[in-house]
């Protein structure tokens, strides 16, 4: 192991607990680097302790030390049995709470802030004894609430996992109550967090984000992954990102399997009539529906069970990719015309998708489909830059794809909304300030 002798010793160190980290391409490695290197480049002196390893490459051997854009990073040792198998990935999570912990203790200094996030689950509860003894002070980044993501998605055998998770609740608690601050992603997380007893002026509201320098809207016409995918011409339905047990995809299977069974779309006259002495009649145009993709770009828990069911349903529509480079987010994210953002509705205030901000970052409307009343669907209204639809109405999100695919003007005024929307209240810089002040606020 690398020796891991602290640097400049006066100075006050931010140092974040992650388990990925650059060059890492998954969401919560995104967001921390993002982060980290955006307050390197501010000054501030940046440790993070991370693994070795990539979300999907168990046995990915990234250098133990290295320096990153002025950010040091720290690679722990931990097991490599990766995240198909639940006992390996709890021996994975086992060894790096383990290696963290001492890399933890070994680094932090009086004064020092750890910042602990919430992958692998329940990091507030090593760091915090270790911040205490340290004399460091404890910001927990909460990305979600767990165990009670765990037992909504309904892992384990309850009687067995009941007092487990009751003990884990407990220790998860007294290291939120704790700590310096709590950061949450919106306010039905900081409502669910402060029920759990922490005091309102510890808990703090950073929205998750994307980077309006990388990812900003990108016409059709000018979109190669549009020709190279040979969507030129088609309605494109989007979705990007992780399709996990967070989410449920009946609702998307009854839809496109609707729209593929629907009539052929012609254009149509319907006389109607009008409201006058005359009783006469006016023609009025129905513009027809364009031919409708539905474009899936990433994977997850359900991925794969989601791509049998529909190849085992004979579904045409449905184009399967990989994740693309971060690099060509503006082109993947803008090969659609629409995304769609689910979230089951248990799930409310445990989880708040990050991929809407991505959607807002390129001009897209958002199709929502969950909880009317959720963390999104309040966004998607505060900002009028999509629709919402009930989990399992897949005829309503037909109509809404339909309605949507038939109407471009509305389609660019919710675009522009979301555009809006991202440069107010989404953008990296607007995050990055608000982390510097938190941050200054803690040290004060």
């Amino acid at each position: 192991m690398c020796a891991l002798s602290p640097y400049r010793e006066n100075v006050v160190k931010l140092i974040f607990v992650n388990r990925y980290f650059f060059p890492d391409h998954s969401a919560t490695s995104q967001l921390l680097s993002d982060l980290a290197f955006a307050l390197a480049a501010a000054g501030q002196t940046v440790t993070v302790i991370t693994s070795r390893q990539s979300y999907d490459d168990a046995k990915a051997s990234l250098a133990p030390l290295e320096i990153v854009k002025g950010v040091r990073i720290v690679r722990i040792w931990t097991t490599r049995f990766g995240r198909s198998n639940l006992v390996g990935r709890a021996i994975d999570y086992l060894t790096f709470y383990l290696s963290a912990a001492w890399t933890m203790y070994r680094l932090a200094r009086s004064g020092d802030v750890i910042v602990a996030k919430t992958d692998p689950p329940m990091l507030s509860v090593i760091a915090a004894p270790i911040a205490r003894m340290r004399g460091a002070k404890l910001i927990n980044w909460l990305q979600d609430l767990f165990p009670e993501v765990a037992q909504a998605i309904g892992v384990g055998t309850p009687s067995v996992t009941a007092p487990v998770f009751r003990l884990m609740k407990s220790m998860r608690d007294g290291s939120l109550k704790a700590a310096s601050a709590n950061v949450v992603l919106g306010d039905l997380m900081a409502k669910r967090v402060e029920a759990l007893g922490v005091a309102p002026e510890h808990i703090r509201i950073i929205s998750n984000w994307a980077d309006g320098r990388l990812v900003s809207p990108l016409e059709p016409s000018h979109n190669p992954l549009r020709r190279d995918w040979e969507l030129t011409d088609k309605f494109v339905v989007g979705y990007s990102g992780n399709l996990g047990r967070a989410h449920e995809y009946t609702t998307l299977l009854e839809a496109i399997e609707e729209l593929e069974k629907g009539p052929v779309a012609k254009p149509s006259n319907i006389e109607r009539p009008c409201n006058n002495e005359a009783h006469s009649s006016a023609i009025t145009s129905i513009p027809a529906t364009p031919s409708i993709v539905w474009l899936f770009i990433g994977g997850g828990a359900l991925y794969d069970a989601f791509q049998r069911e529909a190849k085992a349903r004979g579904l045409t529509s449905v184009v399967f990719k990989p994740y693309q480079p971060r690099d060509r987010l503006s082109q993947s994210l803008s090969a659609a015309d629409v995304h769609l953002v689910s979230l089951r509705p248990d799930l409310e205030g445990l989880i708040v998708p990050s991929k809407f901000h991505g959607i807002t970052a390129v001009g897209r409307p958002t199709l929502f489909i969950g909880d009317p009343d959720g963390e999104i669907a309040q966004l998607v209204k505060r900002y009028d830059c999509g629709l919402t639809v009930p989990q399992g109405d897949g005829s309503a999100l037909a109509a809404a794809i339909r309605d949507l695919a038939r109407d471009p003007e509305r389609r660019a005024r919710l675009g522009a909304n979301a555009r809006r929307a991202f440069e107010a209240a989404f953008d990296k810089p607007i995050a990055v300030t608000s982390w510097q002040r938190l941050l200054a606020d803690v040290t004060r």
